[in-house]
């Protein structure tokens, strides 16, 4: 009976080693999202946090990602960052499953691209816009400042809409030239 015994605990005690050994070498590998995350996460996609963050760009994408991951809609995210004002912060475990990019959404570099773009080409000046170098030519520094009623003051009502439209342009004229003095 004693040679029994021994037997039994060598076989549970191999059974166990090898359970151990087994488990410890694959460990992360198998275990699926619900389990790193604790909750079973949703199905969040890149255009849902797209939306979500073109209207909130302060909100990092990681956070926008796992909320999403937790709620499944983008409606319910974007009530979540109006009430809150923030959304909280993925674990690190998240990290785990969902790496950070090193480049930034594709929304963003679009608008970066045209900023760029516009801040190489020489911005037009009010003054060139509205054709008004010559009365800027025109006007003497000891000139006496415009008062209020000369800027924009009330309009009269003219009776043809050709009239009404030179009257808008000549107002809008005088208060670019009060606003560069």
């Amino acid at each position: 009976m004693g040679e029994v015994a021994n037997v039994i605990v060598a076989f549970a005690v191999i059974v166990f080693l090898f359970k151990w050994v087994t488990s410890s070498s694959s460990g992360t590998p198998d275990r699926t999202a619900a389990d790193t995350l604790g909750f079973r996460p949703k199905n969040a996609t890149q255009d849902m946090v797209d939306t979500v963050s073109a209207m909130f760009p302060d909100i990092p994408p990681d956070n926008i990602r796992y909320d999403l991951l937790r709620t499944g809609n983008v409606e319910l995210t974007t009530n979540k960052i109006l009430e809150k004002g923030f959304l909280e912060a993925p674990p690190p475990a998240y990290y785990t499953l969902y790496p950070r990019t090193q480049n930034p959404a594709p929304a963003r570099p679009a608008t970066r691209n045209t900023a760029a773009s516009t801040s190489k080409q020489p911005q037009e000046s009010l003054i060139s816009r509205y054709s008004l170098q010559d009365r800027v030519a025109n006007q003497k520094p000891d000139d006496p400042p415009v008062s209020e009623q000369e800027i924009g003051g009330k309009a009269v009502w003219e009776d043809t809409p050709e009239k009404r439209e030179a009257s808008l342009r000549e107002r809008k004229a005088q208060m670019i030239l009060a606003a560069r003095q």
